[in-house]
């Protein structure tokens, strides 16, 4: 594996160019900086994080409308990131702390094992990408207990790069797409970045030597003027993705337009429960509805973060008032956000 390292850096600077790579996906931002490939790379060659961290990108509102649902007697389910990110008025941890009913479960299958034994209403906050929805879908279709519905946090990847590349505030050159999520959905979604804005891309697996080969990929593809997608991710990725999954998806959730933290409302980027299975919708279930909100506390730069606009070196918050342990804003509360990540390996 060393010498194969030596071997791709070696290619790497052979045809390195001035390029700034995006990707969108925690678990690469935590390979990247794990392994110090940033600085294995040549300066040309400029690595940012986008809005790869499932649970950094739930705005206020939603955890606002999860605290709604805790105010009204209902037993609250979610994953363990999702206990410490921000609402307008404090957390899912702060609520449990005042006595919610909030449970972290492993997912949403965990969720529906708590409805089937208690009589009080439960409720999942079902967040995640293209790769956690399929299990959203597949449970609903399975028809849970009347007890038990879900607030869909779910969204989407491709239409959040689309508004990134569209709104030139990261002057994006190329684009590393995530395993996880094209092992869904496949790469199709991805072509038109190359085919319309003749951006060089490649899908990485979430080893070293997949990042430093999609590094490769792409500056192979600046060098020959022909950008397009690759999939060096072919253990795992197909072309046209994982069929059923997509299948299940689109029998369960309408696409919709939302905000997403640190962004404005994005196009067709969130998935919302088809009215067919309305009885399973929190938001229609409960008839929630929170005001909009302050999206960042004073000081964070969250936003600017999960747009590829920033480093986590760049808050003045990082480190110091913010950090794993007192985490200010969202980007620090997980461990696939960039500011969780940067703090545990910034040093190395």
């Amino acid at each position: 594996m060393k010498n194969l390292s030596k071997t791709l850096i070696k290619k790497i600077n052979e045809i390195k160019t001035p390029v700034k790579i995006m990707h969108v996906c925690g678990s690469h931002e935590h390979t990247i900086m794990e392994n110090g490939i940033r600085t294995l790379l040549p300066e040309e060659v400029e690595i940012v994080a986008g809005p790869g961290c499932p649970v950094c990108v739930v705005p206020s509102r939603e955890i606002d409308e999860a605290l709604e649902l805790i105010d009204k007697g209902v037993t609250v389910t979610t994953f363990g990131d999702m206990l410490r990110v921000p609402g307008s008025n404090g957390s899912l941890a702060e609520a449990k702390a005042e006595g919610g009913d909030v449970r972290v479960v492993y997912g949403i299958n965990k969720a529906i094992e708590i409805a089937e034994k208690e009589d009080n209403d439960v409720v999942f906050i079902a967040a995640g990408f293209e790769t956690t929805a399929p299990t959203t879908a597949a449970e609903l279709l399975a028809t849970p207990p009347e007890n038990f519905s879900v607030l869909s946090c779910h969204r989407l990847i491709p239409p959040a790069i689309d508004y990134l590349i569209n709104s030139g505030q990261t002057n994006v050159n190329a684009l590393i797409e995530p395993g996880h999520v094209c092992t869904i959905i496949g790469t199709k979604p991805f072509d038109y970045f190359s085919t319309e804005y003749k951006i060089p891309q490649s899908v990485a697996g979430f080893n070293p030597l997949d990042i430093l080969m999609s590094v490769y990929m792409i500056l192979r593809q600046i060098k020959n003027d022909s950008p397009k997608m690759e999939n060096e991710y072919n253990r795992a990725v197909r072309e046209e993705g994982n069929e059923i999954a997509q299948e299940m998806m689109e029998q369960v959730f309408n696409v919709e337009s939302r905000e997403w933290r640190g962004f404005p409302q994005i196009p067709n980027s969130v998935l919302e429960i088809k009215d067919e299975f309305s009885e399973f919708n929190a938001r229609e279930k409960y008839d929630i509805e929170v005001k909009e909100v302050t999206e960042a506390p004073k000081g964070c730069i969250c936003g600017p973060i999960l747009r590829g606009m920033a480093r986590p070196e760049d808050c003045k918050l990082f480190g110091k008032t913010c950090n794993p342990l007192h985490p200010i804003g969202a980007c620090m509360v997980s461990k696939e956000g960039t500011c969780n990540i940067a703090h545990r390996y910034a040093k190395r």
